[in-house]
């Protein structure tokens, strides 16, 4: 099958090509922990752990590929170990997406991955440190609880939007990157009513705008500006 396995890292090099050689060992080697890890500790469901790269990792990347063509001279600086001062939380982070993917490629951001579930953080631990990441902090707490501020919150699809923004109101400076799915339309007006946000402060930008394959045809990055 295309794309499922180790072999599944390829998918990821084809749209980033700008991965040195360092962090392609860091990316294959994500096969490794997370199929380990997995037969332990189910963090990843059993049928969906042999398209880990595709379903997981490059799902996550979408959020560099909007940073790419968003930000391109933060993402270039973002690319390099201390290029950035920039922080972000993962917030609701599971086995560590999309965080772990992020900071491996890139090393310039300082990212918190937050998630309730200890054995789940446990997984992200393990993972982050098999990858040497050492732009990596994790924390077993409720991401509502978490005490401090950073420059922009990341999740993937933990609950409905207007819920998420109630849970991490006062925790960014500059925005929300969410991955979702499905018709966004209904549940982007609901959020910005019921918090009080502009409509012309939240873009959702289609996943399959950067990546070809029919499992992003419905996906988004959801960014919301402070």
């Amino acid at each position: 099958m295309e794309h499922t396995g180790a072999e599944g890292a390829g998918i990821v090099f084809k749209y980033f090509p700008e991965m040195d050689a360092g962090k392609r060992q860091a990316i294959e080697g994500l096969w490794a922990s997370y199929s380990d890890w997995n037969s332990k500790i189910n963090v990843i469901s059993r049928k969906d752990i042999d398209y880990l790269y595709l379903h997981h990792v490059l799902h996550s990347l979408a959020i560099a590929a909007f940073l790419r063509e968003k930000y391109p001279d933060f993402y270039a600086r973002a690319l390099e170990p201390g290029g950035t001062d920039v922080t972000m939380l993962d917030f609701g982070t599971g086995g560590g997406f999309p965080g772990i993917p992020l900071a491996i490629l890139l090393p310039g951001v300082n990212f918190t991955l937050c998630d309730s579930v200890g054995k789940k953080i446990k997984v992200a631990q393990a993972v982050a440190d098999a990858a040497g990441l050492k732009n990596v902090v994790t924390a077993n707490v409720r991401g509502e609880e978490l005490k401090g501020r950073y420059d922009f919150v990341i999740s993937r699809a933990v609950t409905s939007l207007d819920t998420f923004l109630r849970w991490i109101k006062g925790k960014y400076t500059k925005g929300i990157i969410y991955l979702k799915g499905g018709d966004m339309v209904e549940e982007l007006t609901n959020a910005a009513k019921m918090n009080r946000l502009l409509m012309s402060n939240i873009s959702a930008i289609p996943i399959d705008k950067w990546f070809s394959e029919e499992y992003f045809s419905e996906k988004r990055v959801i960014f919301i500006c402070k």
